[in-house]
This record gives structure tokens, sequence and C-alpha cells, in this order.
């Protein structure tokens, strides 16, 4: 039987292992990596403070879509507050289906590769001589969503009736029919007690909303953070 040289004796060095994120102290938390077909890749351990971005290893480093210091987490036990440090392309969590999320003014939510804006409606001002400024009625709609495609660049503008809206793939008021990350009937839009929520119902893939400033979000929660999908464990 051959018995390995130890360390110093002949042996080489192991080769350093760059940490995945900047963390400080020990482990209480993690994120792990969704692959594409929906296993799990690698794990990357959270301490109380741990910044994500590019300037990490692991696929934080090879994702342009990240920005260099993208997020910073801050654990608890069962849960963490997502900070987002002025990153270009946000965070985003995804909310629970068939469960309706409050949508407040400028949100941001992502289904499948589209990037939406909400915004309300201002309501229609008088001039100064009390003259009213014509214009199409707006059958009482209570707000609009604008397609993100790019800084402050928008595509499509979509305006949100007083019944609501559906948005997918093959059904609803809004459609993608090119985008097969989007379900045939995705999520909905609508007004109750004065606020607009925005509801999953039931899609493959999910809706995501991003994060606005700080956000707390339990374990278990599912993050998109550029091109790569992570489950927050703590």
């Amino acid at each position: 039987m051959t018995t390995a040289p130890a360390a110093g004796a002949g042996a080489p060095a192991p080769a350093p292992v760059a940490a995945p994120v900047a963390a400080s102290g020990p482990s209480i938390g993690s994120l792990v990596l969704i692959r594409p077909d929906g296993s799990e890749g690698e794990t990357f351990p959270l301490s109380a403070t741990t910044t994500v971005g590019r300037d990490a290893a692991g696929p934080f480093a090879s994702d342009s879509y990240l920005s260099p210091r993208h997020a910073e987490f801050r654990v608890s036990a069962g849960q963490a507050t997502v900070v987002d440090l002025g990153s270009l392309n946000g965070v985003y969590v995804r909310i629970a289906p068939n469960t309706p999320t409050e949508l407040p003014e400028g949100a941001i939510f992502r289904i499948g590769q589209e990037i939406l804006r909400f915004e309300r409606l201002a309501p229609a001002r008088e001039a100064a001589d009390g003259a009213e400024m014509m214009g199409s009625p707006d059958g009482g709609a209570i707000g609009r969503i604008r397609l993100v495609i790019g800084r402050e660049t928008y595509g499509g503008t979509y305006c949100i009736p007083g019944t609501g809206m559906h948005l997918g793939r093959e059904r609803g008021d809004v459609i993608f029919p090119e985008d097969g990350y989007v379900s045939g009937l995705h999520c909905r839009i609508h007004e109750e007690g004065g606020k607009v929520w925005l509801t999953d119902v039931g899609s493959s893939n999910g809706t995501f909303v991003r994060v606005r400033g700080e956000s707390t979000v339990p374990t278990g929660s599912t993050l998109l953070m550029g091109q790569q999908l992570f489950r927050l464990e703590c």
C-alpha cells in the first residue's frame, strides 16, 4: 500500500479556490443555482452580509448582464434582505402563483424574456383658462404597461382597462407569440381596493418582480439575477 506524501514533503500545494461571493463571516445561508433544465447546480454560501456581482467568481464573473457589484444579501434566520446596489439590470423575485402581488407606480416585472413597466395614468388636467384637453375617452383605464427594451427606452405600450387584462403567449389581451418562455396564459393585472395587483395564473416559468431598493424575501424564494436563476436557502 502506498501513502500520499504529506503537504510540504514534496507534494504540490493545492490550487487556491476563489470564493464565489464576497462574504464576511461564517456561512448561514446559500444561493443554489437552478440550471435551464430545472436541475440544481453549484451552491454559493451566504454569510450575514454577502455581495454578489461580476467581480465575484463562479457564474457571476462570466455573466455580462450583472454589474460588478450587483446586489447585497443580508441573511437572518429564515429570510434575507436583498439590496440592489444600483445595478443596471436589477434583481427579480418570483411571486407566488395565484397570489395577487401589489404593483406600485413604476414597478417593473418580467415574464419570459419580456420586461414590463407599470405606470398609473395621470388624471386629465385643465388649462389655466378652464379649457379641457381633447382626446379619446380612457374608458376607465387604470394605467398602462410599457415594454422595456433598453435603458429608458420603451417598445409597445398597452392600456390596462378597468376590467383588468391578461398576458400570455397564446391567449390574453396582450400576447407574446415569439417568446417560448411565456406560458399560453401567463399572468393577470387588475385593480381592487384602490390598488393594482399582478397575479401569476400558474405559468410554467413564473412571474418576477424587480426589487426596488431592497426587499425582504423568505427562504425558498427564487431570484433572477442577470441570466441566471437561484434559490435562496437560509
